[in-house]
């Protein structure tokens, strides 16, 4: 895809939701919901099913009237602007929003002409686009023939066709191949580099920090931290820590000699501990502590802090959770 997006990275924000809220009847859907994405960035919005994601995406993308609150995406009130909306902005839904009796590349055209390019246009980025998801080739098939991969890809060249300065994905990688999750990475990347601005929404906490430069993590509708991956799991007060099977348990009090090392628990019924630490470099001596203590050490595993152990930390269940609710609107 040629580089045509040349957008220059300011102070202003391509997204500002601010004080978002929803209810579905009575129920609360979103709470006070603030969030910014700036140009070049890729931001996750990360949190279980049910917990108010979609909803999200949708208000941004201007198919969901919020209750209260304002959004402006590249500076324009979405409330205001109507029809110059389209071009600004791409939406990847999470179910696939395409026809599947018309081919790849009627399918881009189709949606680069609704985003307001002219025909000829449209035609020249769609080939483009299915050049940069990795389907020029199957660029004449119906949609009905393609995997489920392709068509996620096919979803992304879609949304991305006509060139916008905002990118909105709705868990772009479910039930997609590893190959496919892999060219969705690349390509994200490669179009934050080129200025656009990206909310990524999933519930893969790996996703997030392996390739986005924020996160903003929500639950039960409510924004419960926002900040880069190691600031977040920082709010989470989680320090490594390592599970240790020995042959025996060592006395209490072992470690108490070890500076900035304490023992978390051990195992019911089995020779097991877990230790947490501040420093890697305190794991020989915990090992080797072990040792003096008469015990000898079978195996062990070191933990570092991740987003779910901040995202537990933070609100007291697991990421993965299911909510129990219905799913997002």
């Amino acid at each position: 895809m040629d580089s045509r997006i040349d957008h220059v990275k300011s102070s202003q924000p391509l997204i500002e939701a601010v004080g978002l809220q929803k209810s579905l009847g009575s129920r609360p859907v979103l709470i006070d919901v603030t969030l910014t994405v700036n140009a070049g960035e890729i931001v996750g919005l990360l949190g279980p099913n049910g917990a108010g994601k979609t909803t999200t995406l949708s208000i941004l993308a201007a198919l969901l009237e919020p209750d209260a609150g304002s959004v402006r995406i590249a500076g324009l009130n979405i409330g205001q602007c109507g029809a110059r909306l389209g071009p600004l902005l791409g939406f990847l839904p999470q179910s696939l929003a395409l026809y599947p009796s018309l081919s790849s590349h009627q399918n881009v055209h189709l949606f680069a002409r609704a985003s307001g390019l002219s025909s000829k246009d449209a035609a020249t980025q769609g080939a483009q686009a299915l050049e940069a998801v990795g389907l020029s080739e199957r660029k004449h098939d119906p949609v009905w023939t393609l995997s489920g991969g392709m068509k996620r890809r096919l979803n992304l060249a879609c949304a991305m066709a006509h060139h916008p300065r905002v990118l909105l994905l709705d868990e772009p990688t479910v039930g997609v191949d590893p190959q496919s999750r892999e060219s969705i990475f690349g390509l994200v990347r490669r179009l934050a580099d080129d200025g656009i601005g990206v909310l990524y929404s999933t519930h893969y906490m790996e996703e997030v920090e392996r390739m986005c430069d924020r996160a903003v993590l929500i639950d039960r509708g409510r924004v419960v931290a926002d900040g880069t991956v190691q600031q977040i799991i920082a709010l989470g007060g989680h320090r490594p820590r390592i599970a240790i099977s020995l042959d025996d348990l060592p006395p209490p009090g072992w470690c108490d000699g070890i500076t900035d090392v304490r023992e978390l628990g051990r195992s019911v019924g089995g020779n097991a501990l877990t230790v947490e630490f501040a420093n890697f470099s305190a794991i020989g001596q915990i090992l080797e502590t072990i040792e003096l203590s008469g015990c000898r050490p079978v195996s062990f595993a070191v933990h570092s802090p991740n987003l779910s152990d901040a995202f537990m930390a933070l609100t007291g269940r697991a990421l993965r959770d299911d909510s129990g609710e219905p799913p997002e609107a």
